[in-house]
């Protein structure tokens, strides 16, 4: 049974949702994506639409308040369906932040629809895919319209020159985020060069011990699919519920984390255990450090990962 609107918005609790629709297709082939990668039908894509443009619905109707970020298996931003719902979900007064994982290669003219004081873009540079300049270029348009943004890049070696020259020229209050490459043991004088650039790599340089952890996701956090299928987080295939008949709201709570290690930047921002939620406060759905799109310059007293468990 949903909840009912008039009786619980003002004192229902704040929800973060990451939703990924049936979307797979990419303008982009990296061979380092996890991903998976091909050609949607056109069925497919319509299947996609109807999917989104039901969750839209839902979050305009939701009594809570509620964040989301979009984390598409292909890029969204290439469909103007996606572009249309980020738009008119930002102007929605339940909703507190709006975001989505891309590669940026769609053109920013659609961010004018929207309410740049909600919307926020995780972007991905990916230096064998689009020309340098190009992508540069790219970020200080969104930055000359007043989108938040941050932008980031797989930390494999033959990414370093490219990452040292972004980092070089974007405005110091743009983050640069790295991930660790899947699978890569960096050592200490590797890791060095890739903190140069992100002062935070070290959270994404080791998985994080995380069975039996305590974490938001499944409480405050969770993941839908196309369907309405709601699980505590995409790494951990339980079923909660579903999103649109309501079911998913009992089993809302606290529980410990099933999966041994969490590696993933989306995952592990929400384990209590570590400090993300003060380094990236007021940017958690878009993976914007609190020091950082404000013009402030990064602050090295900022908590570091000794303060939680990780393992080699």
């Amino acid at each position: 049974m949903t909840v009912p609107l008039a009786l619980s918005r003002e004192t229902a609790r704040p929800l973060t949702i990451l939703y990924r629709g049936p979307l797979a297709s990419c303008d982009y082939d990296c061979g380092y994506c996890p991903f998976a990668k091909r050609r949607d039908s056109r069925e497919q894509l319509r299947a996609d639409r109807a999917a989104l443009e039901r969750f839209a619905g839902w979050v305009e109707g939701a009594p809570e308040r509620v964040s989301v970020l979009f984390t598409p298996w292909g890029e969204g931003l290439v469909r103007s369906w996606y572009r249309r719902v980020l738009a008119e979900l930002s102007h929605l007064p339940n909703v507190e932040r709006i975001a989505i994982q891309t590669n940026l290669s769609a053109r920013p003219s659609w961010t004018e629809a929207a309410d740049l004081r909600r919307l926020a873009l995780w972007g991905t540079f990916h230096p064998d895919q689009v020309p340098y300049e190009r992508f540069l270029a790219r970020c200080r348009e969104l930055r000359d319209r007043g989108v938040r943004f941050a932008v980031g890049v797989v930390g494999l070696p033959e990414h370093l020159d490219a990452a040292r020259r972004l980092r070089g020229d974007l405005p110091a209050d743009v983050y640069l985020w790295v991930n660790a490459a899947e699978g890569r043991t960096y050592t200490d004088a590797e890791a060095a060069a890739w903190t140069d650039i992100d002062p935070h790599f070290a959270f994404s340089r080791h998985p994080h011990a995380s069975l039996g952890a305590a974490c938001r996701t499944g409480d405050s956090v969770v993941s839908v699919d196309g369907d309405g299928t709601v699980r505590r987080c995409h790494f951990v295939p339980d079923v909660l519920g579903n999103l649109y008949d309501g079911s998913f709201r009992a089993a809302l709570g606290r529980r410990p984390c099933p999966r041994p290690l969490c590696d993933c930047h989306i995952g592990y921002v929400h384990m209590d255990a570590l400090p993300l939620y003060d380094v990236f406060a007021g940017g958690i759905l878009e993976r914007i450090p609190a020091a950082f799109g404000t013009g402030q310059a990064f602050d090295p007293a900022m908590p570091t990962p000794a303060a939680g468990p990780q393992i080699a």
